[in-house]
């Protein structure tokens, strides 16, 4: 008896750790120390690549759209998941590092530049309710305007 409870026991340890093991996990766009690292440029750039990306998927899904096969369905399946990926990884990026590092109240400009990031949530988060370009170069549109505060030779 003791020696099946032992058993049973295990296996719930070992169970667990596997679903601990397997489980996604969630990357932040950067943490919260004002380390200086990172260039607030290439931030811009990586989300216009994140962009392109969201174009490629939408130009695919509406492609697959039509096909029946299942390698075509389940080609469909990834495809919506790198969209929504991708377009929640530019809100998390304005979310945990530019609004919580760059755009200060104390900036003259405030309403302007946190207007200017808003958008990019709100397209972002259209892209991924739709499957229509037109969305894809809105977002495009309001990621390239914050290049106007992150020119290429700005750091921080």
């Amino acid at each position: 008896m003791k020696n099946r409870r032992i058993t049973t026991m295990m296996s719930a340890i070992i169970l667990s750790a596997m679903l601990l093991a397997l489980a996604p996990q969630k990357s932040q766009a950067h943490c919260q120390i004002p380390c200086g690292i990172y260039s607030d440029n290439v931030r811009v750039v990586m989300m216009l690549e994140d962009v392109e990306t969201l174009d490629k998927s939408i130009s695919m899904l509406n492609k697959l759209a039509l096909e029946k096969d299942v390698q075509s369905k389940s080609q469909f399946v990834r495809w919506v998941t790198n969209k929504e990926e991708h377009a929640q990884k530019i809100i998390e990026t304005i979310s945990n590092y530019y609004l919580t590092q760059r755009v200060k109240p104390s900036q003259e400009d405030y309403v302007e530049r946190l207007k200017a990031h808003h958008a990019v949530i709100i397209n972002a988060m259209k892209v991924k309710q739709n499957t229509d370009a037109k969305y894809v170069a809105t977002l495009k549109e309001s990621v390239t305007a914050l290049l106007e505060y992150y020119p290429a030779e700005h750091k921080h």
